[in-house]
């Protein structure tokens, strides 16, 4: 293949805002691509394959390039020179050819070829950082190997039907109209699966509200939570709103969906979202304090907590996040977490039910949360369902669910807090 620099100076330039400057792979993309609105299919394709790749990679590649393994993600040391180096050793493992490049001359296929034959820690072979690995094979044990193959894979683009607007059937129509090539998922009937990666965003049927882009696994939480037309339900970590637009769609825009989220820009996206997809039935607002949470106590039939979490289950569509994480970080989640399913659940009215959702792998993340929240509330709760979702089982991401049954007996404890926060 005949490589241009027009194409792999932004894809070093990339890669070098997403170790140095910490910033995130899919905005850098998104930027590049509306900067050099000129670069057909085959550049955008080469473009955005290689930065996803090289990330999802990063150890080893260093590793291939002869870069010592100590610095590989301190930014001071992290170089252009360096960077070539590393996309040169990917290159040669993807292609088995050295590039022609006066900017990677230090890296050929023997040099690679040595560097492949030396033995080295599991973490450096799958490119993650040694505690991940460490704490991945504490909390999984024998499966964490199996799972990292599948973290390491490209994740396929899933897209759901706006069933308010259109059927499975008749947008696998439209979009082949548009030369958009899907193939329907079993087990989801509003899912459909890319053939051949594409620009959605661009198409007509995107503009009139006919899908939304979700993960199959994404997808199965929704109907989890056992909601119907004429709920009250609360979204409860609302985020964007992928979640609230397929409850609204499962309940044909009857009864009420609040949408909460601590963050403004957030609930805005989703107001553009649901206007797009014909939304009528939420409410977003915005959770300014713990007065917020109390004024809805004992209010809701269904309430979702689809958690703040580590995303390991998603690092096929997130690779760099594997790099940002941190363990402190991981433990700052799972404070988190606790006290967000025991505040939420308080909006849970007597016979409602209780989803608490992740996209982490971990236990400590799952159902050792949801384990802890019925040793100190059980005598309210049962818990009727639980869900693990494995990355790659129908190729979709790590997700977790677990729903909860209210007593319709349960105490009136939040009776006080509710009157207070008035």
């Amino acid at each position: 293949m005949k490589l241009h620099l027009n194409v792999l100076e932004p894809i070093i330039t990339a890669l070098m805002e997403i170790f140095v400057d910490g910033r995130y792979a899919d905005k850098v993309i998104e930027r590049t691509f509306k900067a050099r609105r000129q670069w057909g299919a085959r550049d955008r394709r080469l473009f955005a394959e290689s930065v996803y790749d090289v990330v999802r990679w990063w150890r080893w590649h260093w590793h291939l390039a002869g870069l010592p393994q100590e610095i590989y993600l301190t930014p001071e040391e992290i170089t252009e020179e360096r960077v070539w180096r590393v996309w040169a050793a990917y290159w040669i493992e993807k292609t088995g050819e050295s590039p022609r490049l006066s900017q990677v001359r230090a890296v050929s296929t023997a040099s690679v070829k040595e560097q492949k034959s030396q033995k080295v820690p599991p973490a450096v072979r799958v490119s993650v950082p040694d505690w991940l690995y460490a704490l991945g094979t504490s909390e999984l044990g024998g499966k964490w190997a199996a799972i990292l193959e599948k973290l390491n894979e490209p994740a396929p683009v899933d897209l759901r039907a706006n069933t308010l607007r259109i059927t499975r059937d008749d947008l696998r129509q439209r979009l082949f109209v548009e030369t958009i090539e899907t193939d329907a998922l079993s087990g989801l009937p509003d899912a459909l699966r890319l053939r051949e990666r594409k620009n959605v965003f661009t198409s007509q049927a995107f503009k009139d509200g006919l899908f939304e882009m979700q993960d199959a696994s994404s997808q199965r939480i929704a109907p989890f939570t056992q909601v119907a037309p004429g709920l009250r339900v609360v979204d409860a970590c609302a985020g964007a709103g992928g979640k609230t637009l397929h409850l609204a769609a499962l309940m044909e825009n009857k009864g009420r969906i609040i949408a909460l989220d601590i963050h403004q820009w957030k609930l805005d996206e989703l107001r553009k979202r649901a206007r797009r997809d014909g939304v009528g039935n939420f409410e977003a607002r915005l959770i300014e304090d713990s007065r917020t949470i109390k004024r809805l106590a004992r209010s809701a039939d269904r309430v979702l907590i689809d958690v703040p979490c580590s995303g390991l289950g998603a690092l096929r569509r997130n690779p760099d996040s594997k790099w940002k994480l941190s363990i402190t970080e991981i433990e700052r989640l799972r404070k988190l977490q606790a006290e967000l399913i025991r505040s939420h659940s308080r909006m849970v009215k007597p016979g409602g039910k209780l989803t608490y959702a992740t996209c982490s792998i971990l236990p400590s993340e799952n159902e050792k949360q949801v384990e802890s929240f019925l040793k100190e509330l059980g005598d309210e709760w049962t818990l009727e369902e639980q869900i693990h979702l494995v990355p790659g089982e129908n190729d979709g991401d790590g997700f977790y669910a677990a729903r909860m049954l209210r007593s319709p007996n349960a105490r009136k404890t939040e009776g006080a807090e509710e009157a207070s926060a008035k």
